[in-house]
């Protein structure tokens, strides 16, 4: 272990804390599981990636991030593993109980990383080297996992020094992160919607040149919040070495604790699932009854012969609607997992009587510093739960929620998936996309695009030629009118007229301000699937300001895409 000579005295908000790393820890648990050895060049595979990678692969030219096909071509002897994060977490026992047994207390926060309370373990084994030494060889003789230890000031801080292996001295902690590269910034992130968040902010900064934690968190701390939000001010403070909140200095809130007896011991994990739910919803409940919100929990568990299990979580959802209890019931399931099936130097494995959850380091939502996403309000539960409600009566897939994915135009750019399901996109938005529409995006676009009149100064119709060039500088354009107006409108005129046909109708000729574009887009011309458009921004003119339109030019006819404010 060394400790890097900084000079730079830190920040006063950030408490000592000690980090037990395994690296590539989900290969390391899929090998485990799958009776490899630490040597084999293995990697796992998740959605089109690999997410992690052997040491033996790695050596090879294998790296996160490659496909089946790229990887396979740089080392074809390389094993792929199925990603199962249940699997993780229960092999991960095994190293939870090896580090137990040199310092109590230990807290999870995603498998393959946990947390030691770092003066009082230094403080009763020497110095935090003696800890370090200690915690490394439990694990290496209890689990047969090498991992390394580190400890610093600030929750990104000591996750680094554990990446590194080194014990950064009290205070030094911004000097230490200051050469980071602001992609670090996604390690200190503890759960999915998090590192999302941290990851698309990380990609803004990239792109606006700022490369390293220094250069970010040079940048005043308003301006930050004002441009980036909530999860700019959280990624401001971690990369300064600070914590995510002030340590609380008093007790504010009493812990909440909710129990559940088995009517038989349980002993199959089928029988934990609907038990895991269950508990995880009842202890959410209880919390937002209480107007509390907790950053750890206690997992407790006893067994048919007498034991009693315990393991501490850490949980960083902050109070979002329906969140903690869908966090909490997959850690709760896979501990429980964990235990019957059972770890080295633990108890036999015995079914499972009683089941406790414990909500600690318990605080008032209007006393908490804000997580990644801030709290929620009474009013955003409710939507939740109605949402949910609205599911149950139309079906899962009526119900659907937006975000983004990659392509080139707007419409591409919208991946609508049932709401709470977790669907990986079929395009990746930080590929290159050339061709795409520029930024801002539109504020609307259309269900369904609309026919729409692009006209030049004379009135004639404007068109994209094969040269992608236009014939006349946009002058005018007609929107379609809404056709029940326009039905009804033609009844008054005509009353004797009976049905009125389909053939759209046009509003009024409405000049415009500017335009720009056009922007083609020749998409799979090599298949029966070809599309070849081409876009035009246009902003009208009008006393009150008009609106800016995004219109398309595809076989021969404009048509609306999308609107901006």
């Amino acid at each position: 272990m060394s400790a890097p000579a900084h000079a730079r005295g830190g920040p006063a908000t950030a408490t000592r804390r000690a980090v037990l790393w395994v690296p590539d820890w989900p290969v390391a648990a899929a090998a485990r599981a799958a009776g490899m050895g630490a040597d084999a060049p293995a990697a796992v595979l998740h959605g089109r990636g690999m997410v992690a990678v052997s040491a033996a692969a790695r050596a090879a030219g294998v790296r996160r991030g490659h496909g089946k096909r790229q990887a396979q071509r740089a080392c074809p002897e390389l094993v792929i593993l199925p990603y199962d994060e249940g699997r993780d977490a229960r092999e991960f026992e095994a190293v939870a109980a090896a580090a137990e047994e040199v310092v109590a207390g230990v807290e999870i926060s995603r498998p393959g990383l946990l947390m030691v309370p770092a003066e009082g373990a230094a403080r009763f084994h020497g110095s935090e080297e003696a800890l370090a030494e200690a915690l490394v060889g439990a694990v290496a003789e209890v689990s047969g996992h090498e991992c390394a230890v580190g400890a610093a000031d600030g929750l990104l801080a000591a996750i680094m020094a554990a990446r590194s292996s080194v014990l950064v001295p009290a205070g030094r902690s911004a000097e230490f992160l200051a050469d980071a590269p602001v992609e670090a910034l996604s390690l200190a992130a503890m759960e999915r919607r998090q590192r999302e968040g941290v990851e698309d902010l990380v990609s803004v900064l990239t792109r606006l040149g700022i490369t390293t934690l220094a250069q970010f968190t040079a940048l005043p701390a308003g301006d930050v919040l004002a441009r980036f939000g909530p999860v700019g001010r959280w990624a401001h403070r971690i990369g300064r070495g600070e914590d995510v909140r002030p340590p609380v200095l008093r007790r504010s809130e009493d812990d909440i604790e909710v129990a559940y007896e088995f009517e038989e011991p349980a002993e199959r994990i089928e029988q934990l699932t609907l038990v895991a739910a269950e508990s995880s919803r009842r202890l959410d409940e209880a919390l937002l009854a209480a107007g509390v919100r907790c950053s750890r929990v206690r997992i407790a568990a006893r067994t048919e012969r007498g034991d009693t299990l315990e393991r501490v979580w850490r949980t960083d959802v902050g109070s979002r609607a329906g969140a903690f209890s869908r966090h909490m019931a997959d850690r709760v399931r896979w501990q429980l997992e964990g235990w019957l099936s059972g770890t080295a130097n633990g108890p036999e494995p015995a079914p499972l009587t009683s089941l406790s959850l414990t909500a600690q380091d318990v605080i008032a939502l209007g006393d908490e510093q804000a997580f990644l996403w801030g709290g929620v309000s009474g009013a955003d539960s409710r939507a939740q739960r109605t949402v949910e409600r609205m599911q149950s009566l139309l079906g899962p897939d009526a119900v659907l929620a937006v975000r983004e994915q990659g392509g080139r135009s707007p419409r591409d750019r919208v991946l609508a998936a049932p709401w709470g399901q977790e669907v990986t996109p079929a395009r990746k938005v930080d590929h290159p996309w050339p061709g795409r529409i520029p930024d801002p995006a539109p504020a609307t676009v259309l269900p369904l695009p609309e026919p729409l009149q692009v006209l030049d100064a004379g009135g004639s119709p404007v068109i994209v030629d094969r040269r992608l060039a236009l014939s006349a500088p946009p002058t005018w354009v007609r929107l379609q009118a809404d056709p029940g107006k326009a039905r009804a409108a033609a009844a008054r005129r005509h009353p004797a007229a009976g049905h009125v046909g389909d053939e759209p109708t046009w509003e009024a000729a409405e000049p415009i301000e500017a335009w720009a574009g056009p922007w083609p887009i020749a998409e799979r011309w090599w298949s029966a699937e070809a599309s070849r458009r081409a876009y035009l921004q246009v902003a009208l003119r009008r006393a009150e300001g008009g609106p800016a339109l995004l219109a398309a030019f595809s076989g021969g006819q404009w048509w609306l895409e999308a609107i901006y404010d």
